[in-house]
C-alpha cells in the first residue's frame, strides 16, 4: 500500500496534445446552436440524459434518465462523486493522473495500490485487500474504488476474470466501484480484446464513467457522464453527487450540449470517426511499442486508447551514467514527444517509467493530423516515419552504455 504525500511544488507541464481534428458535422451542430442563451440545467438536460441512455443501452447497460448526470469533463464528475461517497479513494497504481487531484482538493485520503504484471487500470485483487486493510489502521475508512477496463497510462484491459476478482474484493470490502470507461471504444483489435463493464458484473455496486473527448468529441470539448445503478443507494449517491454539481455550479453550456447530444446518438460519421481513431491509434501505439521494446524498455503491449507505460529500470545503469535516475528526468529528455513520467500517474519519483503517447506523433497542424486520418498506413507518411526515428535514435543514445 501506498498513501501518497501532499502534492509537491508544481513543475512545468508538458504541452498538452492538439487532438484529432474536429468532425465538420458536429462543428456544424455546435454552430447551429450558438445562439442559444441557457446553460444545460446541473447534470444535463432531460434529452442529453435520454442520448446517453441509448449510449449505453448499445453497450450493453439498460440506463433511465433518472440514472445518468452530465458534467464539463470527467474531473469534475469525479469530484462530484467524491464528495458524495464521503470517504477515503483507492486507486490503482498507475492510474490517470486526473484521478487523485478531485480527491486532494476535498482532503480525502487517497491510497494506491500496485496493478498486477498483466495488465493495468486495475488494482491486484489482494493488494486491494491489503490497502484497505491497513488504510483502515491508520485510520481511514476507504469508501471509493476507481478502476479502468481500458487504462490510460498503459494502454491495457484487464481481463473479465481478473475484473471480477478485483470487484468481489472491492464489494466485499463495502467500496463503491467507480469504472472509468472513457477508451472501451477504442480497442486496437475488437475481435482479440474483451471488454466488460463492473455494472455488467455487480449492477448494484457500479457507477461508470466516460469522458466523451477521448472518443465522440473533440478534445477541446470538455463533456463526460455518470451512470449509476438501480438501486436506492444508487439514487441516494446520485442525489448527492448532483447536490455536488449544482454547488459548485459548472453546467455544460447549452450549445455544446447541444452537439453533445447529437453526438450521443451516435450517426454514422462519428461511428466511422470513432473507427479510425482506435485503428490509427492502434498502429502508431504499435510503432512506439517496437521502438521502445527494441532498446531494452519493458513495456505491455496495448490493445487500446492512444497511450502505453513504458519501464526503463532495465536500463537504469548506462541512464545513470547520463544522469538520469527518476521520472522527471526521462520526461525532460523526452519531451519532444510529450513523455510523462511515471511520478504524474502514483509511481514512485524514482522509477524510471514514462508514458507514450501516439498523439505526439499525429503532426503539429491540422492539415497533418488530417493526412493521418486518411492514410491507409500511417507508418508511411513521411512526418510519423521522422519522429519514430528521431525518438530511436534519442533512446538509443540514452540507453547505451559507454563500452557498447
Amino acid at each position: 500500500m501506498q498513501r501518497t504525500a501532499p502534492d509537491p511544488q508544481r513543475e512545468p507541464e508538458p504541452d498538452p496534445p492538439v487532438g484529432l481534428p474536429v468532425l465538420p458535422e458536429l462543428a456544424a451542430h455546435l454552430a447551429a446552436a450558438a445562439d442559444r442563451t441557457e446553460a444545460e440545467p446541473p447534470g444535463g438536460s432531460v434529452e442529453l440524459r435520454t442520448a446517453a441512455c441509448g449510449y449505453w443501452e448499445r453497450r450493453g447497460l439498460a440506463t433511465t434518465p433518472d440514472r445518468v448526470l452530465a458534467a464539463p469533463g470527467a474531473p469534475a464528475l469525479l469530484l462530484a462523486l467524491y464528495a458524495a461517497a464521503d470517504g477515503a479513494v483507492v486507486l490503482p497504481r498507475p492510474c490517470s493522473e486526473w484521478y487523485a487531484p478531485p480527491a486532494r482538493l476535498l482532503g480525502r485520503p487517497v491510497h494506491l495500490a500496485p496493478v498486477p504484471a498483466e495488465s493495468g487500470g486495475v488494482p491486484d485483487p489482494f493488494a486491494l485487500l491489503e490497502t484497505v486493510r491497513r488504510a483502515r489502521m491508520h485510520g481511514d475508512g476507504p469508501r471509493v474504488l476507481v478502476l479502468s477496463v481500458a487504462d490510460d497510462p498503459t494502454g491495457t484491459c484487464p481481463a473479465p476474470e481478473q475484473l471480477h476478482e478485483v470487484c468481489e474484493a472491492a464489494a466485499q470490502e463495502g467500496l463503491w466501484i467507480i469504472s472509468d470507461e472513457t477508451r472501451r471504444d477504442l480497442l486496437h483489435d475488437p475481435h482479440d480484446t474483451v471488454v466488460l463493464s463492473p455494472a455488467e458484473m455487480l449492477p448494484g455496486e457500479v457507477v461508470v464513467l466516460t469522458d466523451l473527448r477521448a472518443t465522440l468529441v473533440p478534445a477541446s470539448w470538455p463533456a463526460a457522464l455518470a451512470r449509476f445503478p438501480a438501486t436506492d443507494r444508487g439514487v441516494l449517491l446520485r442525489t448527492a453527487a448532483l447536490d455536488a454539481l449544482t454547488a459548485v455550479s459548472t453546467p455544460l453550456p447549452g450549445p455544446l450540449g447541444c452537439a453533445v447530444t447529437h453526438a450521443l446518438g451516435e450517426p454514422g460519421e462519428v461511428r466511422a470517426r470513432t473507427a479510425t481513431a482506435a485503428r490509427v491509434y492502434g498502429t502508431l501505439a504499435a510503432a512506439l511499442h517496437h521502438t521502445v521494446t527494441e532498446v531494452g524498455a519493458v513495456c505491455r503491449p496495448p490493445h487500446s486508447g492512444s497511450h502505453l507505460y513504458a519501464d526503463f529500470e532495465p536500463l537504469r545503469r548506462p541512464l545513470a551514467a547520463r544522469g538520469i535516475v527518476e521520472s522527471r528526468a526521462l520526461e525532460w529528455k523526452l519531451a519532444p514527444w510529450r513523455a510523462r513520467g511515471g511520478h504524474r500517474f502514483g509511481d514512485a519519483p524514482g522509477a524510471l517509467r514514462v508514458r507514450l503517447g501516439a498523439e505526439a506523433l499525429l503532426g503539429a497542424d491540422r492539415e497533418l493530423r488530417q493526412r493521418v486520418l486518411a492514410a491507409p498506413d500511417p507508418l508511411e507518411l513521411p512526418h510519423i516515419t521522422e519522429a519514430l526515428t528521431a525518438l530511436s535514435r534519442a533512446l538509443a543514445g540514452l540507453t547505451t552504455s559507454a563500452d557498447g
